[in-house]
């Protein structure tokens, strides 16, 4: 079970975004450059994000920023925007019901309400996680980087 990569390159730009407020030009050759994708991937990241209410990204010149503030932002609103239905089909069900064994034939409805529970479980948990707390942990994790050098 994995979530795609989409969220966590959403999650770097989102940061990255943030982070560049008021230094840099946050363009689609410099997120591919900080995250190592394609500028395609990029631009559909963006595309997605700007479509969720989530970025604005500028025309001609370029430059995106968020919309909201990162209190506001989860990761279930940044996951949701790049993979609609995707915890829906985070653990799929192996398609048998038309065989002959009373297991085969009935596995789907034993299954669905134990994985609805899961998919709910992780909606309220990524529904709890915000871009400030993911902005919080990377300004930790670069303050412990620079104690350590010291």
């Amino acid at each position: 079970m994995q979530l795609s990569m989409k969220c966590s390159i959403a999650v770097h730009c989102l940061i990255f975004i943030h982070e560049a407020k008021g230094i840099a030009k946050v363009t689609s050759s410099l997120l591919a450059e900080s995250t190592g994708s394609n500028p395609v991937i990029i631009r559909n990241t963006l595309s997605a994000l700007k479509k969720a209410g989530l970025i604005e990204v500028k025309r001609g010149s370029g430059g995106a920023c968020l919309c909201k503030d990162p209190k506001e932002i989860t990761l279930y609103a940044i996951y949701d925007a790049l993979e609609p239905h995707g915890l829906s089909s985070l653990i799929g069900i192996h398609p048998c019901e038309h065989r002959a064994c009373p297991v085969a034939q009935n596995i789907r409805s034993v299954l669905q309400k134990p994985y609805q529970k899961i998919e709910e479980a992780i909606q309220q948990t990524m529904e709890s996680i915000t871009l400030a707390d993911m902005l919080d942990d990377f300004h930790t994790i670069i303050q412990e980087k620079v104690q350590n050098k010291t």
